[in-house]
């Protein structure tokens, strides 16, 4: 696609990998959090809870593309208030990541239909098999120091569950809730799935912390990232939860 369109402002690294992929040349701003796809030349306006509105305004953008979980609540207004029309996306399960990222590309930024690699996505995800009858219970950290763990109703969760393996902590009342470890150990879990990001968990940075229980690290771009990722998480993702 050509350059020819809105000017693009966003606020959600997903989202940003998604549209410079998409149609290069719209995104003028990014967050200092967006680092895909590599080399990406955009102002860069703050991170994702702590925005430079003013910043952002300053880009005279067509449009700010945020989420409503990554993003803040005030910041969205404020934007709002200056004068920038803002596209909010809720992302908590993976159909919904393929209707945002839909309305995001398409009625957003402009393209005349959905880019090839969303349909390479939806069919990768559509050749997941079902989830077997011995499905896996696992304890997913996002966090420790305190220890935080996926809780309800999140994107991350219904990515694992699409693979058969079940959040223990799937019907907590909070959706990042606090866990001892103590807790943790006591889930009843027979897996332990340890993502790189928020927190960077490694061979030697989280797993100790589960004795006895099989650990899965895995690529957080690939558990919670949507975007061009898509297709290729089921495939990378399977591969290392075993």
């Amino acid at each position: 696609m050509a350059a020819a369109g809105p000017r693009v402002v966003s606020l959600v690294p997903s989202l940003t990998e998604a549209i410079a992929v998409s149609a290069p040349g719209l995104l003028v701003g990014a967050t200092d959090w967006c680092v895909r796809p590599a080399g990406l030349g955009v102002t860069r306006i703050g991170g994702t809870k702590n925005p430079d509105v003013e910043a952002v305004l300053a880009l005279r953008p067509d449009l700010v593309v945020a989420n409503e979980e990554e993003n803040r609540a005030p910041d969205i207004a404020a934007l709002r208030a200056g004068g920038a029309e803002v596209l909010v996306t809720e992302v908590r399960t993976l159909d919904q990541a393929f209707t945002e990222l839909t309305r995001v590309l398409v009625d957003g930024c402009g393209l005349d239909a959905a880019p090839g690699w969303l349909g390479r996505a939806r069919a990768a995800w559509d050749a997941v098999p079902q989830s077997p009858h011995g499905v896996r219970r696992a304890v997913v950290p996002v966090w420790r120091r305190p220890w935080m763990v996926l809780g309800h109703d999140t994107f991350a969760g219904d990515v694992l569950a699409r693979l058969g393996v079940r959040n223990a902590y799937e019907h907590h009342a909070e959706r990042y809730p606090r866990i001892p470890l103590d807790a943790l150990r006591g889930a009843g879990a027979d897996l332990v799935v340890l993502p790189d990001e928020p927190y960077r968990f490694t061979a030697d940075d989280g797993p100790e912390a589960f004795p006895g229980l099989p650990a899965a690290l895995v690529d957080g771009r690939m558990l919670t990232w949507y975007g061009p990722s898509l297709a290729d998480a089921p495939m990378a993702l399977r591969a290392a939860l075993g």
